[in-house]
């Protein structure tokens, strides 16, 4: 007879430890896993996917109720009874609208554990059974050929790291799509601070701690509570130069098949590392504003892409835009010679407001008109990337890296 695999995610080691004491004895039931967040639940159940996953409700980093819904979403397979101190119904009914199966409330007894494990592991089984369904003794983990975008600007100040991080929490938050987000200012990057995460180790420690692999590169991620993962800057302008662009080649040619999406949010200033991520990207995300200064660099940014043959990758984001500039988006399409893809309202209020709070404006004013313009993108994204799927179904060699390194003499590396 097959035994239940069981997941005990928990943040507090000594509880996990004592729900594992209570399963032990238990001859139909194995405990193949203990985990200390909603985002190595996550993780897990996408790698070995448990038939059971005991998820606690107050975790730091992610709750369990969205660690519970990312997983119905993600791992439908997996059943996850929530676990917790709360027996309000309030609590209940938020648990089962997130996807969970049975609910159980701490203290409890290994009996009641057990049967509690049993009678979803039944349900499920008969279900499955009457729908015609064989169980699967094992399941590969989902190919993906991830979307790289590459986001870059000519100068500070017009909105890049704020677009990059709202589009990537923008796609997270749906469930449906698994995003990372890379910050490659490595000297001052505030991607972290703009997600309100605070880094323990970042992509520095990463290529310090030897083979660049993915199984390795992925305890490395901060998750944000949309599902987002993150792989933070330096913690130090110092350890910048620990980074180099063949890392980020190595990163990003591992971490692609993981991702439906990566974005890169680049240094605003052409160096290696930037042109790594230029040359493996599927597009280049060129972020302007409304402004003399920022147009002339942005022209002459678009001549040094076209040198590097990656024209027909860039999209131009003309950000914050406004009457109020005095200068309207048909006369900075005609000044660059490039059309614009996306425009961003200025909404400086709610920009601001919601930076300070360390919360993208996408999820703090979801009816702002950025927020919109957001969405309008990420639904393009989206729909490009199905498209690109079934494509690559049929062009299996459409994802291997082929980095071009031609003009990058022309900057002196």
């Amino acid at each position: 007879m097959k035994r239940i695999s069981v997941l005990i995610v928990d943040d507090i080691s000594d509880t996990r430890e004592s729900i594992r004491r209570l399963l032990q004895f238990e001859d139909d039931i194995e405990v193949v896993g203990e985990v200390g967040s909603g985002s190595e639940a996550i993780r897990f159940a996408e790698e070995k996917r448990p038939d059971i996953i005991l998820m606690d409700i107050n975790m730091p980093e992610m709750d369990g109720i969205r660690a519970t819904e990312l997983i119905a979403q993600r791992v439908p397979g997996c059943s996850v009874i929530i676990m917790s101190v709360q027996g309000e119904q309030a609590y209940l009914r938020r648990a089962m609208m997130a996807g969970a199966r049975e609910y159980i409330v701490k203290p409890f007894s290994g009996d009641e554990l057990a049967s509690v494990v049993a009678k979803v592991y039944d349900m499920d089984r008969q279900k499955k059974e009457a729908m015609g369904e064989q169980p699967k003794v094992t399941v590969d983990p989902i190919k993906r050929n991830g979307e790289i975008i590459s986001f870059f600007s000519t100068k500070g100040g017009v909105g890049k790291t704020t677009l990059a991080t709202n589009l990537a929490v923008q796609l997270a938050s749906t469930g449906k799509w698994k995003v990372l987000l890379i910050d490659l200012n490595l000297q001052f990057g505030d991607v972290a601070v703009f997600l309100n995460l605070v880094p323990k180790r970042s992509i520095a420690d990463l290529t310090e701690s030897g083979p660049i692999e993915y199984s390795e590169i992925q305890s490395y991620f901060l998750t944000h509570s949309s599902g987002l993962q993150v792989l933070a800057a330096p913690t130090r302008p110092e350890y910048a130069e620990l980074v180099t662009a063949s890392h980020v080649e190595q990163i990003l040619s591992e971490v692609r098949s993981k991702f439906d999406f990566i974005i890169c949010d680049n240094v605003s200033r052409f160096e290696e590392v930037s042109l790594a991520t230029f040359d493996i990207a599927t597009q280049i995300w060129l972020v302007v504003a409304m402004d003399v200064p920022t147009l002339k660099n942005a022209k002459l940014s678009l001549e040094v892409i076209e040198g590097l043959h990656h024209t027909s990758k860039v999209q131009v984001v003309l950000n914050r835009t406004s009457k109020e500039m005095g200068m309207d988006p048909r006369e900075v399409e005609k000044s660059l010679n490039h059309k614009i893809s996306y425009e961003i309202p200025s909404d400086g209020r709610a920009l601001v407001a919601a930076l300070n709070q360390g919360v993208p404006f996408v999820t703090s004013y979801p009816q702002s008109k950025a927020s919109e313009a957001i969405r309008t993108m990420a639904g393009k994204l989206i729909s490009s990337e199905i498209v690109q799927t079934k494509l690559a179904l049929k062009d299996q060699g459409r994802g291997s890296i082929s980095p071009f390194k031609g003009l990058r003499r022309v900057f002196g590396f």
